[in-house]
Protein backbone atom coordinates (compact mmCIF):
# COMPACT_ATOMS: atom_id res chain seq x y z
CA UNK A 1 0.00 0.00 0.00
CA UNK A 2 1.60 3.36 -0.37
CA UNK A 3 2.44 6.09 1.86
CA UNK A 4 -0.03 8.51 -0.28
CA UNK A 5 -3.66 7.62 -0.43
CA UNK A 6 -5.36 9.74 -3.21
CA UNK A 7 -9.34 9.37 -3.17
CA UNK A 8 -11.34 9.27 -6.85
CA UNK A 9 -13.43 12.15 -7.24
CA UNK A 10 -17.29 10.92 -7.47
CA UNK A 11 -18.37 11.40 -10.52
CA UNK A 12 -14.77 9.47 -12.38
CA UNK A 13 -15.79 6.38 -10.00
CA UNK A 14 -19.19 6.46 -11.83
CA UNK A 15 -17.72 6.39 -14.87
CA UNK A 16 -14.67 3.86 -13.83
CA UNK A 17 -17.27 1.35 -12.80
CA UNK A 18 -20.00 1.75 -15.76
CA UNK A 19 -17.41 1.72 -18.62
CA UNK A 20 -15.32 -1.27 -17.07
CA UNK A 21 -18.01 -3.45 -16.79
CA UNK A 22 -19.35 -2.16 -19.92
CA UNK A 23 -16.05 -3.05 -21.44
CA UNK A 24 -14.90 -5.93 -19.97
CA UNK A 25 -17.80 -7.28 -17.17
CA UNK A 26 -15.71 -6.57 -14.41
CA UNK A 27 -15.45 -3.92 -11.71
CA UNK A 28 -12.26 -3.12 -10.05
CA UNK A 29 -10.70 -6.39 -12.08
CA UNK A 30 -13.35 -8.27 -10.39
CA UNK A 31 -15.54 -10.50 -13.16
CA UNK A 32 -18.99 -10.55 -12.89
CA UNK A 33 -19.03 -14.41 -12.24
CA UNK A 34 -17.52 -13.63 -9.11
CA UNK A 35 -20.26 -11.36 -7.61
CA UNK A 36 -21.64 -12.12 -4.88
CA UNK A 37 -25.55 -12.43 -4.60
CA UNK A 38 -27.62 -13.73 -2.04
CA UNK A 39 -29.62 -16.77 -3.06
CA UNK A 40 -32.26 -16.06 -0.03
CA UNK A 41 -33.40 -13.40 2.06
CA UNK A 42 -31.95 -14.77 5.17
CA UNK A 43 -30.22 -11.40 7.36
CA UNK A 44 -28.74 -11.05 9.95
CA UNK A 45 -29.28 -8.52 12.96
CA UNK A 46 -26.42 -5.98 14.21
CA UNK A 47 -26.59 -3.42 16.15
CA UNK A 48 -30.76 -3.46 15.94
CA UNK A 49 -29.51 -2.96 11.83
CA UNK A 50 -30.29 -5.97 9.01
CA UNK A 51 -27.09 -7.24 7.15
CA UNK A 52 -27.19 -10.25 4.54
CA UNK A 53 -24.24 -11.40 5.55
CA UNK A 54 -21.67 -11.57 8.64
CA UNK A 55 -18.70 -11.16 6.73
CA UNK A 56 -16.89 -8.62 5.67
CA UNK A 57 -12.94 -6.37 5.97
CA UNK A 58 -11.57 -5.22 8.98
CA UNK A 59 -10.88 -1.94 10.29
CA UNK A 60 -7.63 -0.86 8.52
CA UNK A 61 -6.38 2.20 5.94
CA UNK A 62 -7.48 -0.25 2.99
CA UNK A 63 -11.16 0.45 4.29
CA UNK A 64 -10.45 4.10 3.91
CA UNK A 65 -11.09 4.54 -0.05
CA UNK A 66 -14.40 4.22 -1.32
CA UNK A 67 -13.36 1.66 -4.35
CA UNK A 68 -11.94 -0.87 -2.01
CA UNK A 69 -15.42 -0.77 0.02
CA UNK A 70 -17.38 -1.59 -3.33
CA UNK A 71 -14.96 -4.33 -4.03
CA UNK A 72 -15.12 -6.26 -0.56
CA UNK A 73 -19.22 -5.79 -1.14
CA UNK A 74 -18.91 -7.31 -4.75
CA UNK A 75 -17.11 -10.56 -3.56
CA UNK A 76 -19.28 -10.83 -0.20
CA UNK A 77 -18.97 -8.14 2.12
CA UNK A 78 -21.72 -6.73 3.91
CA UNK A 79 -20.29 -5.65 7.42
CA UNK A 80 -17.82 -2.98 6.65
CA UNK A 81 -15.55 -2.38 9.71
CA UNK A 82 -14.26 1.38 8.72
CA UNK A 83 -10.85 3.02 9.50
CA UNK A 84 -10.62 4.86 12.23
CA UNK A 85 -10.83 8.40 12.61
CA UNK A 86 -9.32 10.62 15.65
CA UNK A 87 -9.16 14.64 16.04
CA UNK A 88 -5.70 14.55 15.14
CA UNK A 89 -6.16 13.67 11.57
CA UNK A 90 -2.58 15.23 9.99
CA UNK A 91 -0.17 13.47 11.99
CA UNK A 92 2.61 12.00 10.09
CA UNK A 93 3.95 8.49 10.74
CA UNK A 94 6.50 6.15 8.92
CA UNK A 95 4.22 3.71 6.82
CA UNK A 96 3.42 1.19 6.11
CA UNK A 97 1.62 1.35 9.69
CA UNK A 98 0.77 -1.83 9.87
CA UNK A 99 3.18 -4.40 8.42
CA UNK A 100 3.42 -8.21 8.66
CA UNK A 101 6.46 -9.67 6.51
CA UNK A 102 8.40 -11.51 9.72
CA UNK A 103 6.22 -9.93 12.70
CA UNK A 104 2.82 -8.51 12.84
CA UNK A 105 2.62 -4.23 14.39
CA UNK A 106 0.23 -1.44 14.44
CA UNK A 107 1.11 1.73 14.40
CA UNK A 108 -1.84 3.69 16.50
CA UNK A 109 -3.15 7.15 16.00
CA UNK A 110 -2.02 6.63 12.24
CA UNK A 111 -4.42 8.09 9.86
CA UNK A 112 -4.17 8.85 5.98
CA UNK A 113 -7.37 11.36 5.23
CA UNK A 114 -8.38 14.19 6.97
CA UNK A 115 -11.61 14.13 8.72
CA UNK A 116 -13.48 15.30 5.70
CA UNK A 117 -11.63 13.29 3.28
CA UNK A 118 -12.40 10.40 5.24
CA UNK A 119 -16.34 11.16 5.95
CA UNK A 120 -16.46 11.72 1.63
CA UNK A 121 -14.90 8.01 0.72
CA UNK A 122 -17.45 6.42 3.35
CA UNK A 123 -20.80 8.57 1.70
CA UNK A 124 -19.34 8.11 -2.35
CA UNK A 125 -19.26 4.15 -0.52
CA UNK A 126 -22.52 4.50 0.79
CA UNK A 127 -24.24 5.80 -2.30
CA UNK A 128 -22.08 3.71 -5.07
CA UNK A 129 -23.39 0.64 -3.24
CA UNK A 130 -27.27 1.04 -3.43
CA UNK A 131 -26.14 2.09 -7.16
CA UNK A 132 -24.65 -0.98 -7.61
CA UNK A 133 -27.01 -2.75 -5.84
CA UNK A 134 -29.68 -1.80 -7.77
CA UNK A 135 -28.24 -1.77 -11.26
CA UNK A 136 -27.01 -5.80 -10.55
CA UNK A 137 -30.18 -6.72 -9.26
CA UNK A 138 -28.34 -7.95 -5.67
CA UNK A 139 -31.11 -6.67 -3.42
CA UNK A 140 -33.37 -9.87 -2.45
CA UNK A 141 -35.29 -8.32 -0.28
CA UNK A 142 -36.50 -4.72 0.86
CA UNK A 143 -34.33 -5.01 3.44
CA UNK A 144 -30.78 -3.03 4.40
CA UNK A 145 -28.29 -5.71 3.11
CA UNK A 146 -25.24 -3.79 4.72
CA UNK A 147 -23.99 -2.13 7.68
CA UNK A 148 -21.04 0.59 7.53
CA UNK A 149 -19.69 0.27 11.69
CA UNK A 150 -18.20 3.79 11.90
CA UNK A 151 -14.86 3.51 14.80
CA UNK A 152 -13.67 6.91 16.32
CA UNK A 153 -10.60 7.35 18.69
CA UNK A 154 -9.09 7.70 20.50
CA UNK A 155 -9.92 9.17 23.68
CA UNK A 156 -13.26 10.62 25.14
CA UNK A 157 -11.69 14.12 24.94
CA UNK A 158 -10.74 13.39 21.49
CA UNK A 159 -14.09 12.01 20.28
CA UNK A 160 -15.71 15.27 22.12
CA UNK A 161 -14.39 17.85 19.60
CA UNK A 162 -16.16 19.68 17.45
CA UNK A 163 -14.29 18.51 14.71
CA UNK A 164 -14.84 14.71 15.89
CA UNK A 165 -18.38 15.73 16.70
CA UNK A 166 -19.63 16.95 13.14
CA UNK A 167 -18.42 13.66 12.09
CA UNK A 168 -20.24 11.74 14.14
CA UNK A 169 -23.12 13.66 13.60
CA UNK A 170 -23.23 13.89 10.13
CA UNK A 171 -21.95 9.98 9.80
CA UNK A 172 -25.23 9.01 11.75
CA UNK A 173 -27.76 11.24 9.48
CA UNK A 174 -25.85 12.07 6.59
CA UNK A 175 -29.44 13.33 4.43
CA UNK A 176 -28.52 17.21 4.71
CA UNK A 177 -24.45 17.08 4.64
CA UNK A 178 -23.61 19.04 1.59
CA UNK A 179 -21.39 16.26 0.56
CA UNK A 180 -23.69 13.45 0.41
CA UNK A 181 -26.49 16.09 -1.66
CA UNK A 182 -23.81 16.97 -4.21
CA UNK A 183 -23.00 13.18 -4.92
CA UNK A 184 -26.60 12.34 -4.98
CA UNK A 185 -26.71 15.18 -7.33
CA UNK A 186 -23.77 14.11 -9.36
CA UNK A 187 -25.54 10.80 -9.42
CA UNK A 188 -28.69 11.82 -11.14
CA UNK A 189 -26.95 13.61 -13.33
CA UNK A 190 -25.13 10.68 -14.52
CA UNK A 191 -27.90 8.61 -15.15
CA UNK A 192 -29.49 11.83 -16.74
CA UNK A 193 -27.08 12.59 -18.95
CA UNK A 194 -25.22 9.27 -20.09
CA UNK A 195 -26.79 6.42 -22.04
CA UNK A 196 -27.39 4.47 -18.85
CA UNK A 197 -29.91 2.51 -20.40
CA UNK A 198 -27.07 0.67 -22.42
CA UNK A 199 -25.74 -0.48 -19.23
CA UNK A 200 -28.87 -1.50 -18.54
CA UNK A 201 -29.59 -3.58 -21.60
CA UNK A 202 -26.42 -5.02 -21.02
CA UNK A 203 -26.88 -6.79 -17.79
CA UNK A 204 -30.23 -8.02 -18.66
CA UNK A 205 -29.59 -9.38 -21.76
CA UNK A 206 -26.75 -11.52 -19.48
Amino acid sequence: MGNVMRPVPFKQLLSWITEEYRSQWTIFGIPESQFFIKENGKSIQIFDESCATPVGPAAGPHTQLTQNIIAAYLVGGRFFELKTVQKLDSLQFEKPCIDARDEGYNTEWSTELSLEQAYNEYAKAWILLHFIEAVFDMHVTAKQSFIFNMSVGYDLEGIKTPGMDSFINSFTDASGHPLFKHHLEELSSFIRDTNFSEILHIKRKG
